[in-house]
């Protein structure tokens, strides 16, 4: 095995479990009554003043780019901020840990968009990796029986998945993003993903400002771990192994939540619930040994 591909798969369950991370730290700002189009604010801001002068005093990268690099940086901003816009909004519609299961869809969407646009083979493996972690989603689920998943929520994350697929798609595929260096890719994309929420929140007229101090590590731990870490891991496992294998690697997002909802908020751990993680476990695992 390839010592570099078992990097990217490392990178790719990282990014996943990081980016899992997104309700432990978005929920107690969005009870406080912090809007959501605030809290992404603070989320992208705060990300980008923080690992903008990391790169640029750390690690000394310089920073240019040409008008080919900004418009396909441009468009992966503003997937990757709908991605994470729609995501909060269907918070306000059904159970973040049902919205962030419900988000897995997403690898199923990259493989098979690329297997149509970009005549990718799926693999024996892939596919059974894609069965399981559906499996194990559906298992994941901690509805009621009987209970309808609101139409609106259900229609919020399928746009969430959607825009993070064609993100994962477009840094492997577009030409002009290839040889970026993924730390400025990152910054940049986290950049211009900033300006949604400028431009929604009236060019920060209707900002809502944060007046407590425990809310204000809330949004440094969602600016850094769920933002900065997922999103910089996420680019190099796609650079490393493709964009099917790290979106499949995600199933390791509803695991996170799964398992923040019981140490943090002291959510039932039923059987059902075990076998899922389990299941979505092994499709981890049979990626990572396909990277023969």
């Amino acid at each position: 095995m390839h010592r570099w591909k078992i990097t990217g798969a490392l990178y790719g369950a990282a990014a996943a479990a990081c980016y899992g991370m997104n309700p432990l730290f978005a929920l107690p700002l969005l009870a406080a009554g912090i809007g959501v189009n605030s809290v992404l604010f603070y989320r992208y801001v705060l990300a980008v003043l923080i690992f903008g002068l990391w790169i640029k005093f750390v690690k000394k990268i310089p920073l240019r780019i040409n008008r080919t690099e900004f418009i396909s940086l441009f468009a992966m901003g503003l997937l990757f901020s709908f991605s994470s816009l729609t995501l909060f909004m269907s918070y306000n519609f059904m159970d973040a840990g049902i919205a962030s299961t419900l988000l897995f869809i997403y690898p199923v969407i990259v493989a098979v968009l690329m297997a149509i646009f970009f005549k990718e083979r799926l693999s024996t493996s892939a596919i059974l990796s894609i069965i399981l972690t559906t499996l194990g989603i559906a298992l994941l689920y901690k509805g009621k029986d009987g209970q309808d998943l609101n139409f609106i929520g259900v229609l919020l994350v399928f746009i969430s998945s959607l825009t993070y697929a064609l993100y994962i798609i477009g840094v492997k595929n577009i030409k002009a993003l290839k040889h970026i260096n993924t730390a400025k890719l990152s910054f940049y994309v986290m950049l211009f993903g900033l300006l949604v929420y400028i431009f929604n929140l009236k060019f920060c007229t209707e900002l809502q400002i944060i007046n407590k101090p425990v809310l204000w590590l809330s949004a440094f731990a969602l600016s850094i771990l769920p933002t900065i870490v997922s999103l910089e891991a996420m680019t190099i496992s796609i650079k490393l192994i493709g964009s099917t294998s790290a979106a499949v690697l995600g199933a390791l997002e509803p695991v996170t939540a799964i398992f923040f909802g019981v140490v943090v908020f002291h959510e039932q751990l039923t059987p059902r619930i075990i076998v899922g993680i389990i299941t979505i476990l092994t499709a981890v695992l049979m990626i990572i040994l396909s990277r023969r």
